[in-house]
This record gives structure tokens, sequence and C-alpha cells, in this order.
């Protein structure tokens, strides 16, 4: 680990690492676990999986909106507002670590999803990346085990040594997720870059229409 990755320690404005919510949330954490750092990130991983529940309709256009801290507190988010809570936890942790992009198709996304989306593609799906062992690996917190369970998809493990990203094929052997595009990786959430995506992606239109919607109901 060279001087410029020592970037992925620190504080932003919306990983907020040093936050004091997270700060205390990752302390309660790991208060029983060794100072390991694998052990730490699997304990990281499992929280934000589970106590954070996936919301694919959670705002999505304000820095503040992925801000970690804000995250922790509404206990709600969708793929990469919960991968920048995960980050944060990481590097209170003084884990390395940070967020990583993809485009998935989603082969079982619900009729609701799919209409609200118009597409079963989703564009700059967000995971986290920790440097553990000498090596970064990548590890996806999106889905709790609660909605997994409801879709018949094995939630995801991490062990803290080998990749965890979404599965191939769901329990019933269905085709489930196909990972497309990779986008790389970065030490903030890239706002911009994410809603210029997807207004190419879903149309302009549309991603102005969820905007207005969530304007209007607050």
């Amino acid at each position: 680990m060279n001087l410029k990755q020592e970037i992925y320690l620190l504080p932003t404005s919306i990983i907020d690492s040093h936050h004091k919510r997270i700060v205390e949330y990752a302390k309660s954490l790991i208060r029983h676990v060794a100072e390991d750092p694998i052990e730490k990130a699997v304990k990281l991983y499992y929280a934000v999986r589970d106590d954070i529940w996936y919301d694919p309709y959670y705002p999505f256009y304000l820095p503040e909106h992925y801000c970690a801290s804000n995250v922790l507190k509404s206990k709600r988010g969708f793929c990469v507002s919960k991968a920048s809570l995960l980050c944060a936890l990481g590097r209170s942790c003084g884990i390395h670590s940070r967020v990583g992009f993809a485009t998935v198709r989603n082969h079982l996304a619900t009729p609701k999803l799919l209409e609200y989306i118009g597409s079963d593609l989703f564009v700059y799906h967000g995971f986290t990346e920790f440097f553990l062992e000498g090596k970064w690996v990548k590890v996806t917190p999106t889905f709790n085990k609660e909605l997994c369970q409801k879709h018949n998809v094995e939630p995801l493990e991490f062990n803290g040594r080998e990749d965890s990203i979404f599965h191939a094929f769901n329990m019933e052997k269905k085709q489930f997720m196909e990972y497309l595009e990779f986008h790389g990786t970065y030490s903030d959430v890239p706002i911009d870059t994410i809603l210029s995506a997807w207004k190419t992606a879903y149309g302009k239109d549309r991603v102005m229409q969820w905007i207005a919607d969530l304007e209007r109901i607050g």
C-alpha cells in the first residue's frame, strides 16, 4: 500500500467515516472482535447487509442521499448508498476501503421495479472493496437476508478473502444476476457520473421524473 492509496482511509463529505454516528456504530460492531482486519471487515459486512434495508426507491440525486451517516440513520438504502456506508465503516476501522461500480442485468427483477426503471439493466450498481491481506476484495452488501429469502435467492456470504458478488443463479437454478461491465473504483461516490450514466441508459425524462416524484413526497 503506497502513499497514494492512503486516500482510501480518509473521510469525505459523503463517505464520512469520521462522523460520530459512524464511529460509534463501527465500535459497537467490532467491540468483541480481535484486531484481525478480516474479522472486522466480515462483521461490518453482515451488519450493513442485514441492518440496512434494501430500498431501490431511496433518494439518489443529492450528495446527502449517499452520505454514510445519513444512510445509517435512515436504516435503508439501495446498492450505492449501502456501499458508501460499508466503505465509511471500513475506513473508520482502519481498513482501506473504496467504492466500485458495474452494470448488471437482473433477470429476476420484480415487474414493479422493471416498470419503474424501464429496463432490467442496473447501471452503476455499487459495491465496496476492502484491501485485505495484500489485495482488494469485492463485497456486495446490497440485499438483506430477509429480502433474499423472499425472492428465493441465497444471501451473499463474505469471508474477507474472496470476492462476494451477486449470484449468477437463484436457488431454483434460474438466471439471476449477470455482470456486463465494470466501471472502475473510486475513493468517493461519483454522483455526477452516476446520474449522467443513468440519464443515458434510462432517458433524461425518466430520471427527472424520479426526482420530481421524490420531491413531491418529501
